[in-house]
């Protein structure tokens, strides 16, 4: 495989993230910038220019940039993105309110759903029909959709979603009408609900063309700048971004379907976390990536994150699910939690501690950053507690104040309660804990399993800071921190295969399904995503496709998958489906009931080219590598209180080397936290192996 120079870039809530890899030297470099939240360019602009001088490398020289942003989840959540109009088939106006008849909370009757993208009076409809076999019953009404295009646009939408009924399983009618209002209004973003989700379920696939068009004019701006400001400073490589489901696409899909991007910065973290789950040999890993705004949680089985088909955005009740707007998006299947180093601390109306989920972000930051800051952060009780060095973080690039932070701890949180200072700070951090720990609890019981059989893989700026508090709560005996763990998900973009995702929905039961309709699916699927592979610089002749597809039993509502073979020409489909599915219900549901109709409803494919092969070798950083031990300080934990705590410096602990805690271990980006109960050992890739030791009654 050809060697290549490429960057990472993550763009986080509080920092963007940067690491490096040159793959002629075998050597990475890492970098952080604070996030510019009103030019997020300036930011992935400043670092790229820093990171390439570090390495001695011509920006001109690099073959490419992988980008990574919470712009597109920000926008949903925040409601921040366009003013949309949407098109519909007439009778279905109002489908984005309907919804479906399941309730997320059946006992509360004042439930609260989540507000519409669009609003009633921006969501006009037409003449047209197709019905459930993809046939025309009624013809598209041509005029009443320009009609219905320029009443939208004469009441200023910046872009507007079509979304038909049944169009997924015959699109001329969408097709058609994209091509009638870009012929009247060229330069307007218009989004076809076949384009984005062309799968069944109505109401799925209605949220699905809206939100991307809500998103689409903001996305459009802004890599554009981005692309104009990284060409100016000199780069002619490509730049790629990173998709939902862990894949790396080329830059036109951020510019057509920038939904695929929502989850693309927590993506990376997990395909982070799974590699280093495949470089320590460890098989059940829990991703832990907590950055400054949230904290988020993947399970890895078998060196590989778990993906779903569908994201829901901007939940009424953030751990409700049920209680967003349901995507069609391909995503790698996590938990977010609004707990971040930059969350804030406050006491509620009942006079209890609580955290978050909202986020001082960069701008103004924690209060000990002394940049306008005035509600005291977990990064704040963090610092007052010993676990950060006010002398050493970003490396030393920036001072934080113990005493600012006392201060405001004392006068909002402490004063008012009657506590000791001291005792909020330690409250706050627990606080966190227990909110990451007991959303990861629950993530792991829906999927009936057992936490304390997995480790945890603890990446972000403040993750390997709260690694050993939640590690403790769900009863894990180990958990890994990497070298440059506080950018990890920046080298998830560099380690991740270039990669896409098809889709196409085909109701039939298995006795009558016609094989040659199959076939043609999984031809136009495939070539579609070969030629996106392609464009993203992957190999022709090395894309690898995956076939899948999702049954259920004739009656139900929900599908499961079932893997099918490459080949099946000639093959006995009905048999192999039938087969296949008996054997994945029973693996999930115990029994499985064999006389009954069963049906297919979705085929997928997912294409892929070679994961890149990158040796971790951080020799090449400006970094006094120094003594292992820098000193003590009094670090406080809750088993003993404050009580001295070496401090090591992580670029001077050699591969081999072992010791037990309690004891800090400083880098660049992040630093790590390991209590009295732990052994901390470093492996041959310097990875931080922390064990700890409950007491056998306990264990």
């Amino acid at each position: 495989m050809q060697k290549r120079i490429r960057i990472g870039v993550d763009v986080g809530g509080t920092f963007t993230d940067f690491v490096l890899v040159d793959e002629h030297r075998d050597m990475i470099f890492t970098g952080k910038q604070l996030t510019t939240p009103t030019d997020p360019g300036k930011a992935i602009c400043e670092g790229v220019a820093r990171i390439t001088h570090e390495a001695a490398v011509e920006i001109s020289a690099l073959d490419g940039v992988v980008h990574g942003t919470t712009l597109v989840t920000n926008a949903v959540i925040e409601r921040l993105g366009a003013k949309v109009g949407l098109i519909a088939t007439s009778g279905f106006r109002d489908v984005l309110e309907v919804g479906h008849e399941m309730r997320y909370d059946l006992y509360d009757l004042f439930l609260e759903k989540p507000e519409p993208l669009v609003p009633r009076n921006l969501r006009l409809t037409v003449n047209e029909r197709v019905g459930s076999r993809g046939e025309i019953l009624v013809e598209l009404d041509e005029h009443g959709l320009k009609a219905a295009s320029d009443e939208l646009v004469a009441q200023g939408v910046d872009a507007i979603a079509v979304c038909f009924l049944n169009a997924y399983i015959n699109a001329k009618h969408e097709k058609r009408a994209s091509d009638i209002i870009l012929s009247d209004h060229p330069n307007l973003p218009v989004t076809i609900s076949t384009v984005v989700a062309p799968e069944i379920r109505e109401y799925e696939r209605t949220c699905t063309a809206v939100a991307n068009a809500y998103v689409l004019p903001l996305m459009r701006r802004y890599i554009t700048d981005l692309q104009d400001k990284l060409t100016a400073l000199g780069l002619r490589g490509p730049l790629n971004v990173m998709l939902s489901g862990g894949g790396i696409a080329a830059l036109r899909v951020a510019q057509e379907a920038p939904i695929q991007m929502i989850e693309s910065g927590p993506a990376a973290g997990a395909i982070s976390g799974a590699y280093y789950g495949r470089l320590t040999g460890t098989k059940s890993v829990i991703a832990f990536d907590m950055g400054g705004t949230t904290a988020k949680m993947c399970l890895i089985e078998n060196f590989e994150p778990e993906h779903a088909n569908t994201f829901e955005a901007g939940r009424v009740r953030r751990f409700r699910k049920g209680s967003g707007i349901p995507l069609k998006v391909p995503v790698i299947d996590l938990i977010e939690i609004g707990a971040g180093g930059g969350s804030i601390s406050r006491f509620d109306a009942m006079g209890l501690l609580k955290v978050g989920p909202d986020s001082a972000g960069s701008e103004p930051g924690p209060v000990c950053y002394g940049l306008g800051g005035e509600d005291p952060t977990v990064t704040d009780a963090d610092l007052l507690l010993g676990y950060l060095s006010p002398d050493y973080f970003l490396g030393g690039e920036m001072s934080l104040d113990v005493d600012v932070v006392r201060d405001a701890i004392g006068t909002k949180l402490a004063g008012p309660s009657g506590l000791d200072v001291i005792a909020v700070a330690a409250g706050i951090h627990a606080i966190v804990n227990n909110n990451m720990a007991a959303a990861t609890r629950s993530h792991i019981a829906e999927k009936g399993r057992d936490p304390r059989r997995y480790t945890l893989v603890a990446t972000g700026g403040a993750g390997p800071v709260h690694a050993y508090g939640v590690a403790k709560q769900l009863k894990l005996s180990r958990f890994i921190c990497p070298l440059g763990a506080g950018v990890s998900s920046a080298l998830g973009f560099l380690i991740a295969a270039p990669a896409t995702e098809g889709v196409s929905s085909y109701v039939s039961r298995i006795d009558q399904i016609d094989l040659d309709q199959v076939l043609k699916i999984y031809r136009n699927m495939s070539e579609t995503a070969i030629q996106s592979l392609v464009e993203a610089g992957g190999d022709v002749n090395k894309i690898n496709i995956k076939r899948r597809v999702e049954m259920r039993y004739l009656g139900q509502g929900f599908e499961i998958a079932v893997d099918l073979p490459d080949d099946l020409d000639g093959a006995n489909l009905p048999e192999l489906l039938k087969i296949g599915f008996l054997e994945r219900y029973t693996e999930l549901f115990g029994r499985s009931i064999s006389d009954v109709a069963i049906e297919t409803v979705t085929w997928r494919i997912t294409a892929s080219g070679p994961t890149p092969n990158i040796q971790l070798n951080f020799e090449g950083q400006q970094i006094d590598r120094g003594a292992a031990e820098k000193g003590e300080r009094q670090v406080y934990f809750p088993e003993i209180g404050y009580s001295p705590c070496k401090i090591y410096n992580r670029y001077g602990l050699a591969a081999g080397t072992s010791f037990t805690g309690p004891a800090v271990i400083e880098e660049r980006e992040s630093t790590v936290v390991a209590g009295p109960d732990t052994t901390i050992s470093v492996d041959d890739h310097l990875n931080l192996i922390v064990d700890i030791h409950y007491p056998k009654d306990k264990a």
